[in-house]
């Protein structure tokens, strides 16, 4: 008879959670409002203008983070119901506690911190980062552990995201570098420190079967539709908005066909599902940083077309390399689809930056500072004073923020995560839904498929 999960301190997690939520009812009670109603008419009308233009795109992204990534991330066939709570239950908690950061370092007038639809906009692109970080971890750890990356990777992220859009001046309408560049490297950063120097070979519920790899494609494929509008949420209406969608739009049909060449020509004429999975979404990735600027379409349909590559190759040589070399952990090859894309779509910018006509009409990623200023206008204003080649710079500059900013927070969280009391699933129960479910009629789970995993998985430790 396989033997049962050791005892693990189950109640840290109500425990946590419901003091958590507790503290917010007493802070949003004290704390935060509404706005007040426009008494003018035409400022009321400019306002449900701006509603209605914002919400159905807030819409898309729900659909993208609730039901897109969660279905993603189901290519691990026997941690399905883990993988989908865990994301849902991330995505709220990180979207009330960067609700409370955002208000305390920007919105707190006269002790008052006024909610909109934008600071809940901007409070789940904070959410985003975590739930892009957490897959390089993801069935190895338990789910105190991901609320410890969490709770530490969103101020993380907030002030990476200050320094580069509001000090730096970085062009980043899509988040491109802020992002998915910042969460990949603080993902792999606690990778890194939590599983230390071990080698961490390959799980036996860690394979994909045919079943668990077609629901992933399906959150593939809700991604790719809504992904335009994760771009262009933030550009200011008009010719920028409508730039960045069709340029999105090219970019990541270019990845989707170039993926299943790259694939094909890499798998002796067959399709890799992991590698549809993740190149047909990289031309989203990369192409946030130059979405709305001013550039010919074929650019967009080459940037999509390379990232795709590089994400495919990625996945066939970069990861078993980082695995061996640097025993380098990364479940759900966050550094394939946002990492490397990220880092070519950050160098786009620059180079469109240096060809391309000025355009004082954009609108760069950002949000408003903790001095009052907007970033946008800032970032624009600075461009007209630094030149093509100064802002050149500062993209690249901004891309190193975000890499080296990332990856010491990450190692710094990763090492938070080895304390006695936070201790991760042992490897016999990882990938496993019942160590953390109560299924009817499963709670020999951990028996079912026999006991030839765990054989396997004695054999792989003695060696």
């Amino acid at each position: 008879m396989a033997a049962q999960p050791p005892a693990r301190p189950r109640r840290l997690l109500p425990l946590s959670l419901g003091l958590f939520q507790a503290t917010l009812l007493l802070f949003f009670a004290l704390f935060v409002t509404y706005g007040e109603p426009s008494a003018r008419a035409e400022d009321a009308s400019l306002a449900a203008k701006q509603l209605y233009g914002t919400f159905p795109l807030f819409q898309d992204i729900q659909v993208m983070l609730v039901v897109g990534l969660g279905l993603l991330l189901t290519f691990l066939p026997r941690y399905g119901l883990s993988v989908l709570t865990q994301n849902f239950l991330l995505l709220n908690f990180c979207t009330q506690w960067a609700l409370v950061l955002q208000g305390l370092l920007q919105r707190f007038h006269h002790g008052q911190i006024q909610l909109e639809l934008r600071s809940l906009l901007l409070a789940e692109f904070a959410a985003v980062t975590v739930l892009i970080s957490v897959g390089a971890v993801l069935g190895r750890t338990s789910p105190c552990q991901l609320l410890i990356v969490a709770a530490c990777e969103v101020p993380a992220y907030l002030a990476s995201e200050w320094v580069i859009a509001a000090h730096l001046g970085v062009l980043d309408v899509g988040g491109t570098i802020t992002i998915h560049i910042f969460s990949c490297y603080f993902g792999l950063g606690v990778s890194k420190a939590l599983f230390g120097r071990g080698r961490q070979l390959l799980h036996p519920k860690e394979t994909p079967t045919p079943r668990s790899d077609l629901t992933s494609l399906l959150g593939t494929l809700i991604l790719w539709v809504f992904w335009p509008s994760f771009v262009a949420v933030l550009c200011q209406p008009g010719d920028a908005q409508h730039r960045a969608i069709l340029n999105t739009i090219l970019a990541m049909s270019a990845s989707a066909v170039t993926t299943v060449v790259a694939s094909s020509l890499l798998e002796d004429g067959r399709l890799r599902p992991g590698h549809l999975q993740n190149g047909s979404l990289a031309g989203g990735v990369a192409i946030g940083a130059v979405a709305d600027m001013t550039m010919p379409p074929v650019a967009a349909l080459a940037l999509g077309s390379l990232s795709a590559m590089v994400c495919v190759l990625g996945f066939r040589f970069l990861t078993p390399f980082l695995r061996r070399k640097l025993m380098l952990q990364d479940h759900c090859g966050i550094h394939n689809l946002h990492g490397l894309p990220g880092i070519l779509g950050a160098v786009a910018s620059a180079v469109v930056i240096l060809v391309a006509p000025k355009d004082t009409s954009r609108s760069p990623f950002s949000q408003v500072s903790p001095a009052g200023v907007n970033a946008s206008e800032a970032a624009v204003g600075q461009w007209g004073k630094r030149g093509a080649g100064g802002q050149a710079l500062c993209q690249a500059a901004g891309l190193a923020v975000a890499i080296g900013g990332s990856l010491l927070t990450g190692l710094l969280t990763g090492a938070m995560l080895r304390l006695p009391c936070l201790a991760r699933p042992p490897e016999q129960h990882c990938f496993e839904d019942s160590l953390n479910f109560s299924i009817h009629g499963q709670a020999e789970s951990l028996e079912l498929g026999g006991t030839m995993e765990e054989g396997a998985l004695v054999l792989k430790e003695r060696v």
